[in-house]
């Protein structure tokens, strides 16, 4: 559990970072949680944050209500390490035009995070849990938007980091880093 990878970004002071751990631990400005729509967070990485962080969690979601797939949205982090958590809601694989989906959600995110003046944010592979994303495709379109996102856009951003819990998804993230040190 930890740090597995870290690669900085070329040409700029930024890094991107695999981690194989529990998002809840982490400490960073942000974490960003796998959300549905409706921002109820019973299981998954959404159950663990608001068990880990406390109902104030839930509550400040219950206040924004909807947000639709492809969005984001923010509440403070509770009793978390991280000062807010950032809900993006990705795309269930089968609904259609899950690629785009899941870029813009997490796009969504990293605009929160910009706009919160954010340093440092942890994010899951979103939507690979029980919404079925395939796991290698969405840790793909999930790397490849931070990284894009980090190298072509004014942002405060300095880490964004890739943390789940299973090895596999982790080793995934892993692989991505390794290929663009080698590019």
């Amino acid at each position: 559990m930890g740090e597995v990878k870290r690669v900085k970004l070329r040409n700029k002071d930024k890094y991107m970072v695999a981690v194989h751990g529990d998002i809840t631990e982490e400490n960073v400005d942000a974490i960003v949680n796998a959300a549905n729509s409706y921002l109820k967070h019973g299981g998954g990485v959404a159950g663990a944050i608001v068990r880990r962080g406390g109902k104030i969690i839930q509550e400040e979601s219950d206040k924004i209500g909807y947000v639709p797939v492809g969005k984001a949205a923010i509440t403070t982090g509770g009793k978390l390490k991280a000062r807010y958590v950032i809900h993006a809601v990705g795309p269930r694989w089968g609904e259609g035009d899950e690629d785009n989906k899941l870029r813009s959600a997490v796009r969504s995110a990293l605009e929160l995070a910009t706009q919160y003046k954010l340093k440092k944010i942890s994010l899951p592979a979103i939507s690979t849990g029980i919404f079925g994303f395939p796991k290698d495709r969405g840790a793909k379109i999930i790397f490849e938007t931070v990284r894009n996102y980090l190298e072509n856009e004014e942002t405060c951003l300095e880490e964004v980091r890739f943390c789940n819990i299973d090895q596999e998804t982790s080793r995934l993230f892993e692989k991505l880093l390794e290929e663009y040190e080698k590019r």
